[in-house]
């Protein structure tokens, strides 16, 4: 699998495979798998990915690409995989954080945040599914 960052938005932090079956209880299962990532990092003891870091200048509703790569890049195969158990799969990928349109509003109308209000999103691609029936 292969993302490449759109040339007018920030880079990519990371690919996540993102499975969902049913078990043998009939409950619904859906797990993230963190496929590929950015800038060296390591997962944590919890397998767990630290965060990529944040650049935004929330004033001015900007962000630089200092972090993050523009392109990831993976060959991935489930590590969980039962070839007997229905299953579906799609890849999502993040970017880095940048302003949220809260963000660009407040500073082109020059007024203060509401208390609470958010200004830093991280975006996300979806791909179509694929399902897997032995």
């Amino acid at each position: 699998m292969a993302a490449l960052r759109d040339p007018y938005r920030g880079n990519l932090d990371r690919i996540q495979i993102v499975k969902g079956w049913v078990d043998g209880a009939g409950e619904t299962q859906e797990k993230v798998y963190d496929v590929v990532w950015s800038d060296g990092r390591t997962p944590g003891a919890d397998g767990k990915l630290p965060p990529v870091g944040n650049t935004v200048d929330v004033a001015t509703a900007t962000w630089t690409n200092t972090i993050g790569d523009p392109e990831l890049i993976t060959v991935w195969t489930d590590p969980d995989f039962d070839p007997s158990v229905r299953a579906f799969y799609y890849a999502r990928v993040l970017e880095i954080p940048t302003p949220r349109w809260t963000a660009y509003d407040a500073k082109y109308y020059g007024v203060e945040l509401p208390e609470g209000a958010r200004a830093v999103h991280q975006e996300r691609a979806y791909t179509s599914p694929i399902w897997y029936t032995p």
